[in-house]
């Protein structure tokens, strides 16, 4: 029966989830995908080839088991296609939604090696996982046994989240401690609502809050409680506090107003779709409303604020980046989606001077690729003469993101940094300098994908329930 299920992708064409037209899905915030109805969702599972040596599974960080919740789906098996899904990712329904499939799963399908179009994982994981919410399948977290242990967490990002929901069930008190209003991190106040609307991460907040882990919010570890008293008032600590240091630009001007962060702009955009007060977006320092807007970089940060600028009303928008299209870090999917809606790309250019102030133009130098640099990527250099300039009333900086200082913030003399400032860890036990401390995500990786951290902040809670453990037969002996 199986066997009978599977191996259509010969006759079954691959299909993506509709999207909702550009020019109204341009004047909202909401996800721009429709959903599979549960027929399509099985016709597109059925196009696996249940190959020998899966690849997704290979390339994906949680090494999820996709071709068996793939299977499960084919056969309208969609609880157990949950179970399965559910056992490799804490948050399957948000994976599905903003992990950049295109160079991970999807991108090293057998079938798509083969010509023949590659099954669409990322769409059937969301819909698997919200057929399971809408069905109270998502169980409640109960935990089998109670522990006198307590575990802290800075952070309520996806990496802390993901070791809070492993150390909550194995019994531990966990307490997050979270510097924002929010807890969720990037996935709460860095990702747009048309990627990620935030209902799908506050009811995973919520669970969490249900299962016992409590959120100390508003709490800036260093300044409103020191490293020295978590670490006094917990068995184990696990930093998981992201990157959030914009790189600077350095070019003549780049000081004016009107030059910003993304970081900024878009926790402003999305502290307003909460209804929360944002003074720097109604004054129009973070709004992008009747501008002519001027995003720098070519990540996935910069596509997210080239299209937020589209849905605030920006007379104009575009993006600069001083690499080709081919050698973008952002995903061509989401370029794809930004051009659909409006958005300018201007590639091979990169800023030279800013005018102006508040800015009105930015002085742009014409780039091309030269000799490949030490990863082995083309570096930009400039063309003699390629000099022109580009009008902007408001100039928004995705260049991405560095670490904070953390060691000199929380006075941590002992917590091992590396020359890049994140936080030295080992990439196994993700254990730090210090016993008993660990660190998870990009505060460890630099600036990476929330998969990453997903996979990090699980192995990080593992490895804290064996320290434990482990503290605990000593104790006893």
């Amino acid at each position: 029966m199986a066997k009978q299920r599977m191996l259509k992708f010969v006759h079954t064409q691959r299909e993506t989830p509709q999207k909702r037209d550009a020019d109204q899905r341009a004047q909202d915030f909401s996800e721009i995908y429709r959903e599979f109805s549960e027929a399509k969702a099985e016709e597109q599972a059925s196009r696996c080839s249940q190959c020998g040596v899966p690849f997704c599974h290979a390339h994906c960080p949680l090494h999820n088991n996709i071709p068996d919740w793939l299977r499960l789906t084919a056969e309208g098996r969609l609880q157990e296609a949950y179970e399965i899904s559910q056992a490799t990712n804490t948050f399957p329904e948000i994976c599905g939604r903003i992990c950049p499939q295109d160079r991970l799963c999807e991108g090293n399908c057998v079938i798509e090696q083969s010509g023949h179009g590659t099954v669409t994982i990322g769409a059937i994981e969301k819909f698997i996982t919200d057929t399971a919410w809408e069905n109270d399948w998502v169980q409640p977290i109960a935990p089998a046994r109670s522990r006198t242990e307590s575990v802290a967490i800075i952070g309520g990002g996806p990496g802390g989240l993901s070791a809070a929901d492993v150390l909550i069930r194995a019994g531990l008190k966990v307490t997050v401690y979270e510097r924002h209003d929010r807890a969720g991190g990037l996935l709460t106040y860095g990702i747009p609502g048309f990627k990620l609307e935030k209902d799908i991460v506050l009811r995973r907040v919520e669970q969490l809050a249900k299962g016992g882990v409590e959120f100390v919010l508003n709490c800036d570890v260093g300044r409103d409680i020191t490293f020295a008293e978590i670490r006094a008032r917990h068995d184990a600590v696990l930093i998981a506090t992201g990157v959030y240091k914009t790189r600077e630009l350095r070019d003549p001007g780049a000081d004016a107003a009107g030059i910003v962060r993304s970081i900024d702009f878009l926790t402003a955009s999305n502290k307003k779709g909460f209804g929360d007060a944002v003074p720097e977006f109604d004054n129009g320092t973070l709004n992008a409303e009747g501008k002519r807007v001027l995003v720098i970089g070519g990540g996935d940060t910069a596509m997210d604020c080239v299209r937020t600028s589209i849905r605030q009303g920006a007379t104009s928008v575009k993006c600069v980046y001083r690499r080709d299209r081919a050698n973008m870090p952002g995903s061509q999917r989401e370029v794809h989606n930004a051009e659909e809606e409006g958005v300018e790309f201007v590639w091979l250019a990169a800023p030279k001077a800013f005018s102006g102030n508040p800015v009105n133009r930015v002085t742009i130098q014409k780039m091309r690729l030269g000799a490949p640099d030490a990863t082995g990527r083309q570096s930009p250099e400039p063309i003699e003469g390629g000099i022109y300039e580009e009008e902007a009333d408001l100039v928004i900086k995705a260049l991405g993101f560095e670490a904070e200082p953390l060691a000199q913030m929380w006075g941590a003399d002992d917590l091992e940094t590396t020359r890049w400032g994140t936080v030295k860890a080992d990439f196994g036990t993700h254990a730090t300098s210090i016993p008993g401390i660990y660190a998870v995500g990009d505060i460890v990786r630099g600036a990476s994908l929330v998969v990453w951290a997903i996979r990090d902040g699980r192995e990080a809670g593992a490895e804290i329930l064996r320290y434990l453990d482990k503290a605990g037969r000593v104790a006893a002996e």
